[in-house]
Order: C-alpha cells, then structure tokens, then sequence
C-alpha cells in the first residue's frame, strides 16, 4: 500500500511540470524537500522547484513521456524513459540554443517521507539535447 501510495504522490508531481496550478506542491513535498536536480544559481527546496516547474513548459515545450518504467519499492520510486518536447531556445549550461524539437532519455528519484517527496534527483541526457538543437557543429559531434 505504502509503495503504491509513494507512486501515485510521484505520478501527481509529474503533471505538475508547467502546470499553472502548483499549490498541490504543498502537499506533495515537505516543507524542507531537498531537490538535487535543480540549477546552482535557483534557490533552493519546495522555492526553487515551483520555479522551475512554471517555467518549465514556457522553455521546455514539454511534451511528457514518450516512454516510461517506473520503479517503486518502499520510500523510493524511479521514473525512467524518454522525455521530449519543443525547446523554445535560449541558453541552456551555456550553449545558446535554438529551438526545435528535442527527445532525450531521463531518469527522476524520489526518496518519500511520509507521503511526501523529501528528495529528487534527476539524470538527464542533456547532451543528446544540445545535439539535436545544435549546440555542436563541424566534425565530432
């Protein structure tokens, strides 16, 4: 029941990715939810994730999962699959980017507390992503 209840609070997170509406963050994360996978210079917990989810489908284009194995066991669930959408350009870990379509593959941890996130990690194929958007030109890409 436990692991069940663990990944439905992930499956709701989930679609909260540049959704308009993110008071549900509230109850779906602690007050003092670690997210690892965030950018150094955005602040940091439940603060910095509220950011980053509405801004994501502004700069992402966010299209969902393309594919997706989730992995639930205890307080631990793991999203794995290919992810894409339509990258509106602009910089990204310093390449400035054009837009266009992109699809990469990601993997998202959750360690839960009580029903709640208390941490998320997040493993993404970032390079894949430059490559198709045209961060790299010439010979060796």
């Amino acid at each position: 029941m436990l692991t069940e209840r663990n990944r439905y609070v992930v499956e709701r997170f989930d679609a909260l990715v540049g959704a308009i509406d993110l008071d549900p963050l509230e109850n779906l994360c602690t007050p003092d939810m670690v997210n690892h996978s965030l950018a150094p210079n955005r602040r940091a917990g439940l603060a910095g994730t509220r950011e980053f989810l509405s801004e994501a489908a502004h700069r992402l284009g966010d299209a969902g999962w393309s594919s997706l194995q989730v992995i639930a066991e205890g307080d631990f669930v793991v999203q794995h699959g290919v992810r894409g959408g339509r990258w509106r350009g602009g910089s990204m870990l310093g390449y400035d980017l054009r837009p266009g379509e992109y699809s990469r593959e990601v993997a998202f941890i959750s360690r839960l507390t009580d029903g709640r996130i208390a941490e998320r990690w997040a493993v993404r194929d970032d390079l894949t992503m430059l490559r198709q958007l045209g961060a790299f030109t010439g010979a060796g890409q």
